[in-house]
């Protein structure tokens, strides 16, 4: 199953410029699953979406169709066809 997954303006230097993915995985995958994909052909990406340790870091929204994956079951959230959006939180005064 391929998923689309939409880039912000703000990281797409880290994959070339691509604002959106296609990222190929079994109907079953999770989000770390996705993570690990986009890492393994986007390494650049990877390091701004993921800490050391592999979880998302806080700065880092993934909306899972129209809910935030924290909000979910974080990583091990399935994907089920759904729309992927990465949003970087913003902040400033």
């Amino acid at each position: 199953m391929t998923h689309d997954v939409k880039i912000p303006a703000a990281l797409a230097s880290e994959c070339g410029g691509a604002r959106h993915l296609h990222v190929d995985l079994p109907e079953d995958a999770t989000l770390a699953d996705l993570l690990d994909a986009v890492a393994a052909t986007h390494p650049r990406l990877a390091r701004r979406l993921r800490d050391e340790s592999g979880r998302l870091r806080r700065f880092v929204n993934v909306y899972i169709g129209d809910d935030e994956s924290r909000r979910l079951q974080g990583l091990a959230t399935p994907l089920a066809g759904k729309e992927i959006q990465i949003l970087p939180s913003i902040a400033g005064g």
